[in-house]
């Protein structure tokens, strides 16, 4: 569907938006670490990474299912539903870094997850075999109709990115590339910045953003993401009028 403030030859800019922890973390989901470096008081190796789930999957569950439960008190925010808002003049694809749904329950219709989903179960032996929990825990003896223990959908450490290649081929199609709730710190997702196209529009939207980033051709605001994402649009939808 189009709308009355679109170019008259129905041809849309591309957006593409790459989401980190910072545009959750307004909606009260708890970051990726803490200061001391612990996940919610695990280390990270204890949890997210295929030598925990071998040596002690009922730890690994639980804390999935711990997040998973938060992940249903929380709702989406203004940046959220900014960003939805801004399909009436763009085509837009989100890729996140976040594992949560709340692009998706905001409304926004195209959203590729670099690192899984909190809300899907695969096969610890078939990765094609996905299922949607639907916010039900995981426990051990729930298995795949192959016979293999259920694991959380999630990209750990020491894994491979499957959406990593797809995720390179939406940002080179990108006329604007913005940048919100991440530090650009975690690789290879970090990398994807250099691979929009020279023409593109480029904005980071963090209240911490490292100096090289705004060196790199990147319009920098140092604002939250519910505040800074209502600027970004305000200014782009100017772009809908580009002859």
């Amino acid at each position: 569907m189009y709308y009355n403030l679109m170019p008259s030859e129905n041809i849309r800019k591309k957006v593409v938006v790459l989401s980190g922890a910072g545009i959750s973390a307004e909606s009260g989901l708890k970051t990726f670490r803490d200061a001391g470096g612990l996940w919610e008081g695990h280390k990270v190796e204890s949890v997210a990474t295929p030598f925990a789930w071998e040596n002690d999957p009922e730890t690994v569950l639980r804390f999935y299912n711990e997040r998973r439960r938060q992940l249903f008190t929380v709702h989406p925010n203004r940046a959220h539903l900014a960003l939805v808002e801004l399909e009436q003049w763009f085509d837009v694809t989100i890729v996140t870094q976040n594992v949560d749904d709340l692009h998706e329950r905001a409304g926004s219709h195209h959203v590729l997850h670099l690192h899984g989903e909190l809300d899907f179960a695969r096969s610890s032996a078939d990765a094609s075999l996905i299922y949607k929990l639907n916010g039900k825990d995981i426990k051990r003896g729930d298995k795949c109709e192959k016979g293999s223990q259920l694991r959380p959908h999630i990209v750990w450490f020491g894994e491979s990115v499957p959406m990593l290649e797809m995720a390179i081929t939406v940002v080179t199609t990108a006329d604007v590339l913005i940048v919100v709730g991440t530090s650009l710190a975690v690789y290879p997702a970090a990398s994807l910045v250099h691979f929009a196209p020279p023409h593109a529009k480029r904005y980071v939207v963090n209240p911490e953003i490292p100096n090289t980033i705004c060196a790199d051709k990147f319009y920098c605001i140092h604002k939250n993401a519910t505040v800074g994402i209502p600027l970004v649009i305000e200014e782009i939808r100017s772009f809908v009028f580009d002859s």
